[in-house]
Formats: C-alpha cells, structure tokens, sequence
C-alpha cells in the first residue's frame, strides 16, 4: 500500500479486503457471468428485437466487457494471470487483443511516467518535437481530440491509426509474440463473426462499425480528461465525481487517483475508499476534480480542455 496511508486507512482497505465480497469476488463474478450469458443471449434474440433495438443494447454491454477486461488485468476475480487471460480474452470489443491492453495497460501504472509521449503507452500528449513534425491536418485532429465531442468522432480513429502503425513495426520486425498474439485474436474474431452472421439478425460489418467502433468511443469519454500534466505524478490523475449510469459503464474508474494509488482495489470498494476520506484525496490530487462527465461536455464540446503538446517533453 503507499506510504502516504495511515494506520486507519490500511486497516479499513484491509478489512475490505478480507470482507466476504472481498474474498469472493462475488459482483466481478457475476457481472463476468452476466455478459458471457447476455452477448450470445441478444444476438439470438436479435430477430424478434430487431437490428437497432440489439445495435442499441449491444454498444453498453460491450463498453462494460471493456471495463470488466480492466478489471482482469488488475488481478479480479482470481489472482491468477493465466486464468483472468482465459476469462477475459473473448474479442467482444473485437480490435485489441486482452494481451496488449493488459501490458499496456500495466505500463501505463509506473505513475512516474504518466502522460509523458513515448513512456506512457496511453498518453494522448505529443512532445514539442514531435509536433513541429505534424502536418496541419493531424494537428487539427488532435486539438478537435481535445474536446468531448472530438473525442467521440475522432479518438478512435486516432487510436486505431496508433495501433495500426505501432503492431504493424513489430509484426514487420519478426516480433513472435506479436505474431502469435494477433493469430490468435484473429482466429476467435473469426469464430465470433462466424456465429453472428450465422445466428443473429446483424452482419459482422454492422458489429464491427456499428457496436464496436461506438462502444470503444463511449469508452474513451471516461479517458478524455483521466490525465493531466502535473509536476508531482500523484497530481495527474482526475477525481470525477460522475452519476452513477458512467460508474456502473465505467466500474467507478471515474475514480481514478484512488484506482492509480490502489490499483489492486477492486472497482466495487473504490467508491467506499473515496468517499470516506474525499477530503484528503482532492487534495492529493492537487484540486483535479470534474464534477461528471455532463459538466466535461457542457464546457468543453467545442473548446479544447488544453493543448495536445506536452509542456515539459
């Protein structure tokens, strides 16, 4: 646990911990049995619900695998790794495999490089050089990627561009994992396009653009403004104090210097953690605070929060 922690808080995340839905890990269970039984479940019944109605239940369903994927990673339900890969490695979001975003991701928690280009894997920041290299079009991308709404259009366009360029160096290079980890995810996205065009009402195109591409760009709301640059690495990440329709989405990673500072915490004792002590962890985080995503989109949809060069690299 950080050092920063008292004796009370140690005592009272230990007694979390060692609480039955501590030891059981009975609500990650049940939300990881809930989507394995929904997915197959609304594709069936796509027929009689009809293409939007399942289109429309589909996009949060596969947001939440997103989050719950997050949860695997951290070591939930089971501390085992190899079985949180088997639990988590179905391509219901369909374009990155559980392996990379799980070592990504995991880099992305050495908190002393958060938000830095080229060492925080999940940095949206460029470094002043490698701006005076972007073209106008890029440029202008990135500051419309600096807005909520921008985001939404444009952040996984963006992303998947980043993806696209980075796995295809390593593939090039001969890289066997990556080689292995993409035949792989490609052989269970075949079988999944396999069993929607065979069972549901919905084409493995209307999935891929029309479920996947709005699911992954819900998701990047909650990321838009996760980050921030900050002298002191604890003064990075955001406090949202969102309702409670993008805490269930986003399993209360709104949260996110308590997830930062206790990232083995499952996402059910977060909000507990919080508020019992909001105080001191608004003034960890230096005053970044959003009061929900709403207030994020009401100030921002059409002004930048702030700008895509980073001001220290």
């Amino acid at each position: 646990m950080p050092n920063y922690l008292d004796n009370a808080q140690r005592d009272d995340i230990v007694r979390l911990r060692q609480s039955f839905t501590g030891r059981t890990e009975w609500p990650t269970w049940a939300l990881l049995i809930g989507v394995y039984v929904a997915w197959p479940a609304l594709l069936l019944l796509s027929p009689q619900l009809g293409v939007w109605p399942t289109t429309a239940l589909m996009i949060p369903l596969t947001v939440l695998w997103l989050s719950l994927q997050h949860e695997l990673l951290h070591g939930h339900p089971t501390r085992r790794c190899r079985v949180n890969k088997v639990l988590g490695y179905a391509p219901f979001a369909v374009w990155y495999p559980y392996t990379l975003y799980r070592d990504t991701h995991l880099q992305h928690h050495r908190d002393e490089d958060l938000t830095v280009p080229g060492r925080d894997p999940e940095s949206r920041y460029l470094s002043q050089s490698n701006w005076q290299r972007t073209g106008a079009v890029m440029r202008l991308l990135r500051w419309l990627d600096k807005t909520p709404s921008g985001r939404l259009v444009f952040g996984v366009p963006l992303a998947l561009g980043g993806l696209i360029v980075g796995e295809a160096a390593r593939l090039l290079r001969g890289d066997r994992q990556a080689w292995a980890m993409w035949a792989t995810h490609g052989f269970f996205l075949v079988l999944m396009f396999l069993f929607i065009e065979r069972y549901s009402a919905i084409s493995s195109l209307h999935y891929l653009l029309l479920i996947s591409v709005p699911a992954l760009a819900i998701s990047m709301v909650r990321s838009y403004y996760e980050h921030r640059p900050a002298e002191h690495s604890h003064q990075r990440t955001v406090i949202n104090e969102a309702s409670w329709p993008w805490r269930w989405l986003f399993l209360n990673l709104n949260l996110h210097l308590v997830h930062h500072d206790l990232p083995g915490l499952a996402w059910y004792h977060l909000p507990k953690v919080y508020e019992d002590r909001r105080a001191q962890w608004l003034e960890r985080s230096g005053g970044f605070l959003v009061p929900g995503y709403v207030e994020l989109f009401r100030r921002h949809s059409f002004a930048p929060i702030d700008s895509p060069q980073h001001p220290y690299v």
